[in-house]
């Protein structure tokens, strides 16, 4: 009988076709893995017994890691120089669950927790509370004011005529004289180029009923005096006299006569300033009376420099003025 015949009862090799009608039968774990199952045959010459018997030998006995998986394992590999785990895994074997093959998660990264900067120390006007910010502004507004009205003044008071000081000229004249008035003589074409002194002499009625002429006292020779080598000197020291002199003689004509009421104000002025002088400079005696002063002025030209060819006259020249009575007015100031 043939052994390839569809009716025999001989075995069939694997994948042969079975009879009509029956279905091939499912191949078994055995005859497709052998008998060791899906993990492959043993290693020849180790049973299971040898299997056991190296589970239990202590751990400091055994082989490390590293080069056993290195020699047994083609995937294994360091991921990292200096780690011991693989880069890639062998997938056929199970993973290590023992508690000591698991390694602890890397601890995290320790972070400062995030601080706003802190805001720089405020300075100067904004270190101040709202109230005297407030008191501050106010200050500096009226500050700003007064300078801008005291800007304007002087400007009307050296620009040329024009309706404003035409209508406002006195409001503008009480703002800058004295202390305020501007001299623009060094700068004009011919500059001053004259020593004027303003001398005063007085008549004085003694106790015992007799008068008496003093002598002529220099004020300007005083003044001059008291400015030399003050670093400081007072504004009466260098505007007082020489300013009341220049106001008599542009507020009077030729003859000493008064032109308007400027000119009567300024004589009046001129008059009580050398009262005071005298009197400060102890000019009368104890219990003498000022009767009356006169006042004079003496004028000289500026010597040239030497490498000049200029020619100018060296005598002075004086201006007498009539003598004043003395009031009750004119010595009010220094019995104060």
């Amino acid at each position: 009988m043939d052994a390839y015949d569809g009716g025999s009862n001989a075995r069939r090799g694997p994948g042969a076709a079975s009879e009509p009608g029956h279905a091939p039968e499912p191949e078994r774990p055995e005859k497709a893995y052998g008998s060791h199952g899906a993990n492959g045959p043993e290693a020849p010459g180790e049973p299971d017994a040898a299997v056991e018997s190296r589970a239990r030998v202590p751990a400091q006995d055994r082989e490390p890691a590293e080069v056993r998986s290195a020699t047994s394992n083609p995937y294994a590999g360091p991921a990292h120089p200096g780690s011991s785990e693989p880069a890639h895994p062998d997938p056929s074997e199970p993973a290590d669950t023992r508690p000591s093959a698991i390694r602890p998660a890397a601890p995290a990264p320790d972070l400062a927790p995030y601080r706003a900067p802190e805001p720089e120390p405020r300075t100067g006007v904004a270190a101040l509370s709202l109230r005297y910010q407030i008191g501050v502004a106010l200050a500096l507004a009226v500050v700003a004011v007064a300078v801008c009205v005291h800007i304007g003044m002087v400007f009307l008071h050296v620009a040329p005529s024009n309706t404003v000081t035409k209508q406002h000229g006195r409001a503008v004249d009480d703002w800058v004289y004295p202390e305020f008035e501007q001299n623009w003589k060094l700068f004009a074409p011919n500059p001053l180029q004259l020593n004027i002194a303003v001398q005063v002499r007085a008549r004085v009625r003694s106790a015992d009923g007799g008068s008496r002429t003093t002598g002529w006292y220099d004020l300007s020779a005083q003044d001059g005096r008291a400015i030399d080598g003050n670093l400081l000197p007072s504004h009466t020291q260098q505007n007082e006299l020489r300013r009341s002199w220049d106001l008599f003689v542009a507020t009077h004509d030729a003859d000493n006569r008064p032109v308007g009421l400027r000119g009567t104000l300024s004589g009046t002025y001129l008059r009580r300033i050398v009262v005071l002088r005298l009197e400060r400079d102890h000019a009368t005696a104890r219990g003498d009376v000022l009767v009356s002063v006169q006042v004079r002025s003496r004028t000289s030209n500026v010597p040239p420099p030497k490498w000049s060819e200029e020619k100018v006259p060296v005598q002075p020249v004086y201006r007498e003025l009539p003598w004043w009575a003395v009031t009750a007015d004119d010595t009010e100031g220094s019995a104060r």
